[in-house]
């Protein structure tokens, strides 16, 4: 399966990019890759994440990495990201509405 992240979750990532820079770039560029290699292994594995806990009945799945959540989709021939946040913050549940889809 191919992995696509929506416009929202590039969004989000580049906010957590900015974030994290404004103390450490090097940190930041880092934190980055992390994440999007992480999400990378759903190609293979999808259904490795545990479904999301605020949504019990969804079909919405998330992968921890560090301290950040990273919620995706499943619909073969795709996974689809659609967002990433810190996980103590409030579940964005606007961004799990995200029909747009980017290669």
């Amino acid at each position: 399966m191919s992995v696509r992240w929506t416009e929202q979750a590039f969004a989000r990532l580049a906010g957590i990019e900015d974030y994290v820079a404004a103390d450490s770039p090097t940190a930041a560029r880092r934190l980055i890759t992390r994440l999007v290699r992480r999400a990378s292994t759903l190609a293979r594995t999808p259904s490795i994440g545990r479904r999301v806990p605020e949504l019990p009945g969804s079909d919405l799945r998330e992968l921890i990495e560090g301290n950040y959540r990273i919620v995706y989709r499943a619909r073969p021939p795709r996974v689809e990201i659609l967002t990433v946040f810190e996980g103590h913050q409030r579940f964005p549940l606007a961004d799990v509405d995200s029909k747009a889809v980017r290669s």
